[in-house]
């Protein structure tokens, strides 16, 4: 019996060396001594020499002199990997969708083929009418709740407004209160639809978006004001205006503009989801660089170019780009965005 036991234990132990020990040890060592970069994260450094992310893991881009990854349903963080698992039924997949595509829908046809659509909606917007009724905003905080109860928490501003507009409608908060008696205190959150209610008849054909100001000591002040035109109506009311325009012929858009992966973190996009940004961050840059745009495209397709590969060798899968590596091109090229060099 002891002897079985010893020879148990002996081979146990042997397991647990080589499984726990001398393999994850050798494992370590080719990593580190053939694949030392992939194998630390494939971590990359700015112009400054400190880490700005890896090469693996998404991570958003908010300047227009940068691509922009996929849309992420994790936030882009890494420790929360996850997909939507929205249906296409759901409003809130096609509002995601319909604020992404909004600001650079064009039309694929027609006398206006290739013109951009926002401005036509904004003009629509303007006209405060959703289905022959008025009150368009209020309209549509009624219909979606959750995007209308959303805009609150998206800046702390959007709830100081809120909270400002509640101190002077005592009246409507008490109405509140009455009818949801298990909410005796009400939040910006839980008023915001009446809020949006009492401001589309306050401000028809308007929305309240915060709006950059220069100040009297040379600094930039923000603060809500009613708005007819701008990324947050083409965004917002896209998806409306194309209920009441279901025959407009719009041009595709790149799949992966709009949809997220599986993970939330892929760090590609496809060139041709590139080449549908290219005119924006060219555009962006030029203006930083006092260049010609079209000059600078040029160099900045001919980057993405250099750059681009397709998977197993271009056996399967269309060409993609890193956007890390790409925007990390452009900085090293141009410098740092939104400095306007001098001429």
């Amino acid at each position: 019996m002891a002897r079985h036991i010893s020879k148990s234990l002996l081979l146990l132990t042997l397991a647990v060396v080589i499984c726990c020990g001398l393999y994850p040890l050798a494992v370590w060592a080719i990593a580190q001594a053939f694949f030392p970069f992939q194998a630390n994260g494939s971590l990359v450094q700015g112009p400054d020499g400190t880490v700005v992310g890896s090469l693996l893991i998404a991570q958003p881009f908010t300047k227009d002199e940068y691509f922009q990854p996929r849309p992420s349903a994790a936030s882009y963080d890494a420790s929360a990997s996850a997909s939507s698992a929205l249906a296409p039924s759901n409003y809130a997949l096609r509002d995601r969708v319909a604020r992404t595509i909004g600001p650079v829908a064009t039309y694929a046809g027609g006398p206006k083929a290739g013109q951009p659509v926002a401005p036509d909606v904004e003009a629509w917007f303007r006209q405060d009418q959703f289905q022959g009724q008025p009150h368009l905003v209020a309209q549509w905080a009624d219909a979606h709740n959750a995007l209308a109860q959303a805009w609150p928490k998206a800046d702390p501003l959007n709830t100081a407004f809120v909270d400002e507009w509640t101190k002077a409608h005592p009246d409507v908060v008490a109405q509140f209160v009455k009818d949801n008696p298990g909410t005796p205190t009400p939040a910006a959150t839980d008023l915001a639809v009446l809020f949006f209610e009492d401001w589309s008849k306050a401000h028809p054909g308007a929305f309240p978006s915060i709006v950059e100001h220069a100040a009297a000591d040379g600094k930039t002040a923000k603060a809500v004001e009613p708005v007819t035109e701008g990324a947050d109506i083409q965004s917002t009311f896209f998806e409306m205006w194309r209920e009441e325009h279901p025959d407009v012929v719009l041009a595709d858009v790149p799949g992966d503009l709009v949809t997220t992966s599986g993970s939330g973190l892929d760090p590609h996009i496809t060139v041709d989801n590139a080449r549908f940004q290219l005119e924006r961050v060219a555009a962006a840059w030029a203006k930083d660089t006092k260049r010609d745009a079209g000059d600078v495209q040029r160099e900045i397709e001919a980057l993405l170019r250099q750059h681009a590969f397709a998977p197993g060798g271009g056996l399967f899968g269309v060409p993609m780009v890193n956007v890390l590596e790409v925007n990390l091109e452009l900085r090293k090229k141009y410098g740092e965005p939104g400095v306007v060099s001098a001429s």
